[in-house]
């Protein structure tokens, strides 16, 4: 019963607070967009819309390590695994910008799909080839235009919290455009918000850990499979060191 009641107040409040940070987010794209090319202060307002749902939520708490470790001067493809629809709130938390790169299909929804077009978010056709080959090409001009990209590997969510296979298309961007690499670690929001479920879970600690770049000398000479298996042992080895922590 006290999840149906916690889930109804987190519905209320998307309800509430969707149609005006959305409305928000339009005046201040209308105002900057003419020299803001990157679109760096809607992010902000983005990271702040996201936000409110783990700030205004008595039963999750979010903590984030090792902030200190993005460089806001740096143009990066971050990678992290996937646990939940509340990874994407968690990420906001950094406050720092990059494009996300998401299936078609969350952009048709209404308000927060609307801010993801006006973001010049990736979004992308995960069913065909082609769609997939675009994703990689837009990947590409973002990060040239001067914005780093988000990007879940696995391609979506966990059922039981263990890191899945990585794709490659990730590691193909990185190598084209000889980006470092920015390794992210997150726990607990399964717990939040299980994979195909609609009721949201109260007492959820979600962490998250932001590893040490790595950078594009270092992964050079590996084709994108090679370093697509890097990376998922990279992040599966720091989550399993994550949950020991924990206890």
């Amino acid at each position: 019963m006290k999840s149906v009641l916690f889930t109804f107040y987190i519905y209320l409040l998307v309800l509430v607070t969707f149609p005006i940070m959305f409305l928000i987010a339009l005046l201040v794209w209308i105002i900057t967009r003419p020299f803001d090319k990157n679109l760096f202060a809607l992010q902000q307002v983005s990271c702040f819309w996201a936000s409110l749902y783990t700030w205004l939520n008595p039963f999750w708490s979010v903590k984030i390590l090792d902030k200190h470790k993005i460089d806001r001067k740096k143009v990066y493809v971050m990678i992290s695994n996937h646990q939940s629809l509340v990874d994407i709130l968690a990420i906001y938390r950094f406050f720092t910008h990059y494009k996300w790169v998401s299936k078609i299909e969350n952009a048709k929804a209404p308000f927060s799909g609307w801010n993801m077009r006006l973001n010049r978010h990736v979004l992308f056709d995960r069913k065909s080839k082609s769609g997939i080959v675009k994703m990689i090409n837009d990947c590409v001009e973002r990060i040239k235009e001067g914005s780093s990209i988000m990007i879940f590997p696995e391609g979506t969510r966990s059922k039981d919290g263990n890191i899945q296979r990585f794709k490659e298309g990730a590691f193909r961007v990185a190598l084209e455009t000889k980006s470092p690499i920015l390794p992210i670690v997150l726990d607990g929001s399964a717990n939040a918000l299980p994979k195909n479920e609609y009721i949201f879970r109260n007492n959820s600690k979600i962490i998250v850990k932001i590893l040490d770049e790595v950078p594009y000398e270092s992964f050079k000479d590996l084709n994108e499979k090679e370093v697509a298996i890097k990376m998922h042992d990279l992040i599966s080895s720091e989550l399993d060191k994550l949950r020991e922590s924990r206890g």
